[in-house]
């Protein structure tokens, strides 16, 4: 059976410098969590809480219900996934997966089938009798990852696992986790700096900056409905492009341009709009600007074009196939009303 966790409002200080300031947040039993946000924004500081790694400074952690500030890391029912996959060398992977088993004197042929099973899950079978030097990246991880199948815990941590793997193997990877996910059920909490794992692992993304939780939601509600301007350039690859506009009535002044959106905007100093939802010289929606083509991506199936609008402020734009567009191509942009955010000088997002 999956396990919940709740945090609330826990604190974490060093001496006189909270890093932590008083996280409240719920995980419903078999959901993958993300915690997602810059380097030194306590996402990894907060799954060690967790895990029983580091003492909880102030608020309370719940383990289905119950409260686990005191208890033990080893008392927890959680198994955690670390960046350094920590194998013995001398050991073969078969003894790699059993050795935490044999430590807790647990029977032979109760750690062989739970071996097996690790095994079979990860598709390790062929490579029980190896040593970690004879094996590759993405099957070091692999076994790193068996260890804590193995002891059949309630909850999964992973810290950052996939940054030591090259670009194509952190795909292969993050798949493999995923498929993971869904064949044990169990609940999992997984750290990372990268947004696109965050969007394609996550049942419930939660965006972390400086020890506060900025936003936390489905993946898709993040992308559809950042609620401030950090959330909203941080969740999407390219970014969001912002631009300084003014708002009066039912229209903003950006970029040299009047634009109609159909709803308020007083208070708007920032206008948002992401680069896949440009169109260029095509007339679809509304004008957004005039710009200058600074560099053109061509990557087959998708044109990124780096441009800036009349008034000197960049624009990425993500067109879908391959366009004819030169660099200092004078082109104008395009978007749907319904597709643009606006945001006040607190960085708060306005109504849509």
């Amino acid at each position: 059976m999956a396990t919940s966790i709740e945090l609330r409002k826990i604190v974490k200080a060093y001496g006189d410098v909270e890093v932590i300031h008083g996280v409240d947040l719920s995980i419903d039993p078999g959901e993958f969590t993300v915690f997602v946000g810059p380097s030194g924004c306590g996402k990894s500081t907060l799954l060690r809480m967790i895990a029983g790694l580091e003492p909880i400074t102030g608020g309370d952690l719940l383990i289905d219900g119950q409260r686990m500030n005191e208890v033990p890391a080893a008392k927890r029912g959680i198994a955690m996934v670390f960046q350094s996959y920590a194998l013995y060398p001398h050991m073969s992977v078969y003894q790699n997966l059993a050795f935490g088993l044999e430590t807790a004197k647990m029977p032979k042929a109760e750690i062989q089938a739970r071996v097996q099973r690790a095994a079979e899950i990860l598709k390790i079978e062929p490579l029980l009798q190896r040593k970690p030097k004879q094996l590759s990246g993405g099957q070091r991880q692999r076994v790193a990852i068996g260890r804590a199948i193995v002891r059949e815990p309630k909850i999964f941590l992973f810290d950052e696992p996939l940054s030591n793997l090259d670009a194509e193997l952190r795909v292969a990877m993050r798949v493999e986790i995923a498929k993971l996910h869904n064949d044990l059920g169990n609940t999992m909490i997984y750290v990372t700096h990268d947004q696109v794992e965050a969007m394609t692992m996550a049942d419930k993304i939660v965006v972390l900056r400086s020890g506060i939780v900025e936003q936390a939601g489905a993946p898709l509600e993040l992308y559809n409905n950042p609620q401030n301007l950090f959330v909203a350039g941080f969740i999407g690859s390219p970014k969001m492009n912002f631009l300084a506009t003014s708002g009066n009535g039912d229209s903003v002044t950006s970029a040299g341009h009047t634009l109609a959106l159909g709803r308020t905007t007083t208070g708007a100093t920032t206008l948002g709009v992401r680069p896949e939802h440009i169109t260029l010289n095509e007339g679809t929606g509304i004008k957004l600007a005039d710009l200058r083509v600074e560099l053109v991506e061509n990557l087959g199936g998708q044109t990124v074009v780096y441009a800036t609008t009349t008034d000197g402020q960049p624009m990425t734009v993500v067109l879908e196939g391959q366009r004819p567009l030169t660099n200092g191509q004078t082109v104008s942009a395009h978007v749907d009303p319904a597709l643009v955010h606006l945001f006040d000088a607190a960085g708060n997002a306005l109504p849509r």
